[in-house]
């Protein structure tokens, strides 16, 4: 008999890890080795145990955001398969979620239902999303990434991502610098690049986009 696959879950609510595990362990071809409760722990398991399989990562999570992870997971080790779980909703998470390597997302409204063949999919390295979604925009959408592509622009880079998510969790830039190793004034001034980007006034509406493009949760 085959091994199940091995199997990162990443949500930073253990009720929804309890929950999603007791899915995937029923299933013989699937297991759940390691959990994380943030996108930087998640990151630190599979550092941990190259032996896996699939990451599971909630989006919105503290520290680092699923898509921040998953960015950073494809970087280090390219044949590790990658789901996102989300309480959104929203196409621009999917498109967010293909561009950090990911193969799809499912909602967790829908995991009950969707979650195991989203694992099955994604461990065959094919695409998914939840039933309605076309595919064929889905792999559109992958040629032109794998061709060289023109593909939809990012507002911001991903330093300033992981930059506004931690002004958004109320962080100082002295905080934020000893987190990213890099200094203060670095911060202010991608802080500052920020706001003019985004055409925002202050802390309050950084926090208030943060929230809106689901980078840390009301």
């Amino acid at each position: 008999m085959t091994a199940p696959a091995r199997i990162l879950l990443a949500d930073d609510h253990a009720l929804v890890r309890s929950g999603v595990r007791l899915i995937l362990d029923a299933e013989p071809d699937l297991t759940v080795v390691a959990e994380a409760d943030d996108g930087a722990d998640a990151v630190l398991r599979a550092r941990e145990d190259p032996g896996l399989d699939l990451a599971i990562l909630d989006i919105a999570m503290p520290r680092r955001t699923g898509l921040q992870a998953a960015r950073e997971l494809s970087r280090l080790w390219p044949g590790l398969r990658i789901l996102m779980l989300t309480m959104y909703d929203n196409e621009q998470y999917f498109f967010e979620a293909l561009r950090a390597g990911a193969s799809g997302y499912v909602p967790k409204s829908v995991a009950d239902r969707d979650l195991v063949e989203a694992c099955r999919a994604a461990l065959r390295d094919e695409p998914f999303i939840y039933p309605g979604a076309e595919t064929t925009l889905i792999r559109t959408y992958l040629d032109r990434a794998r061709t060289g592509g023109d593909l939809p622009a990012r507002p911001i880079t991903e330093r300033e991502e992981e930059i506004l998510k931690l002004v958004a969790e109320g962080h100082t830039s002295k905080e934020i610098g000893d987190l990213l190793v890099i200094s203060a004034k670095t911060v202010e001034r991608h802080r500052a690049n920020l706001l003019q980007k985004l055409g925002l006034r202050d802390r309050l509406e950084l926090t208030r986009y943060a929230i809106r493009v689901g980078l840390i949760e009301p």
